[in-house]
């Protein structure tokens, strides 16, 4: 949990500093909780960041007031991502969180990488109702909200406590100023303008963002996708968390995931590439497909370690389970990724202590004789 000034939106922040940044943006009514079911499992390969919207959650309510608009959101956004100093970032928002992210993506294309708009709109319908419901909690707070707020978000028989219960703690002032903002939503006009990879996700179930509103912005956005996941009903990250994770995990992996091959031959060298898939066979077709993706389409390219540091625990890793011939081949991996034989040395001697004499004594003898015959190849380490 993170220490936030008045002046800025409540967020939370997890995962690496040195990872891709990733900004969840909230439903109304709800909390950063929203993203409780999903956002842990990200935060693997990304800094994640959750934000409150004003008077939910932690955020302070006077942040913004009444005729608050969309545009108003997005540059409260902003300036908590310019006070973490984060230049660019990817975003995914639930709802209103996701018609923010809309915005930011139309009016502000060079912060924002890739983008998800989940269980949202371009444009939330006629503004009548909006406003009448903002009346409503003017007048009398959001107990009658917060009576229907199950059949709206859920779908029968699902319940999700804490977040109704983030709903009646939200300030009514400032849940009023997001319901002013949804009245005079409208993105249509600006969607053909976005330029960041986008995916759609809608709830086949959602009375309040109903599927025909997912196609209308993967329609008017070049090159979207759109996932319409059955089960689910307004807030899919807390009712269905697997599969919007699963499309999220996908759609905001490092860019060089859809290259894994070209990573592998990058790391092991095209000879050693060609002959894995010179000698694929239908039986081993999906192992094959399986390591360039997840192997080299992932993890290989998770920026929080360098290549450097992905061989020396890579090294240590065949040292202690005995895999010496895959040994070989990583000796020759960590040359490419600039390790010297001096600290190749020096990380089977470090292997020696934990994993024991004898497997460090046949490691330097794979290491050794790879190391020559990289020499006499002409492709050899450095002494370092």
């Amino acid at each position: 949990m993170t220490t936030t000034p008045a002046r800025l939106l409540h967020h939370r922040a997890a995962g690496p500093a040195s990872a891709p940044a990733l900004l969840l943006g909230p439903s109304l009514g709800t909390s950063t909780a929203v993203w409780d079911g999903v956002a842990p499992e990200l935060s693997a390969a990304h800094r994640i960041v959750r934000w409150d919207l004003p008077g939910h959650g932690g955020s302070p309510a006077g942040l913004i007031g009444p005729g608050a608009g969309v545009a108003d959101l997005g540059a409260l956004v902003l300036e908590l991502a310019d006070s973490l100093s984060l230049d660019r970032f990817s975003y995914a928002g639930v709802s209103l969180g996701g018609a923010v992210g809309l915005w930011l993506a139309v009016h502000h294309p060079e912060r924002v990488d890739r983008l998800a708009v989940v269980c949202s709109s371009a444009h939330f319908g006629d503004p009548g109702p909006w406003r009448e419901r903002a009346a409503l909690v003017r007048a009398e707070g959001l107990g009658k909200v917060a009576e229907s707020a199950a059949g709206r978000w859920f779908t029968p028989g699902f319940t999700e406590p804490r977040l109704l219960d983030d709903l009646l703690g939200t300030d009514p002032g400032a849940y009023a100023a997001c319901c002013d903002a949804l009245a005079e939503c409208d993105l249509r006009p600006g969607l053909a303008a976005v330029c960041a990879p986008t995916l759609v996700i809608a709830g086949r179930d959602d009375p309040a963002t109903p599927p025909a509103h997912a196609r209308e912005i993967a329609d008017g956005i070049p090159g979207a996708a759109l996932t319409e996941l059955p089960g689910a009903s307004h807030l899919a990250p807390a009712e269905r968390p697997g599969p919007v994770r699963e499309a999220l995990r996908a759609h905001f992996a490092p860019r060089e995931r859809g290259s894994g091959t070209a990573v592998r031959r990058e790391v092991l060298g095209d000879a050693h590439v060609d002959r894995a898939q010179a000698a694929t066979t239908g039986f081993t077709a999906p192992f094959q497909d399986f390591i360039s993706r997840y192997a080299w389409g992932e993890i290989w390219t998770d920026p929080t370690l360098s290549r450097r540091e992905r061989s020396l625990i890579t090294l240590t890793a065949l040292v202690a389970h005995g895999h010496y011939g895959e040994l070989a081949m990583h000796v020759r991996a960590a040359v490419r990724n600039g390790l010297s034989a001096r600290e190749i040395g020096a990380a089977l001697l470090q292997a020696g202590v934990y994993c024991g004499v004898p497997a460090a004594n046949s490691a330097f003898a794979v290491a050794e004789r790879v190391l020559a015959e990289m020499d006499e190849e002409g492709d050899g380490a450095s002494p370092g």
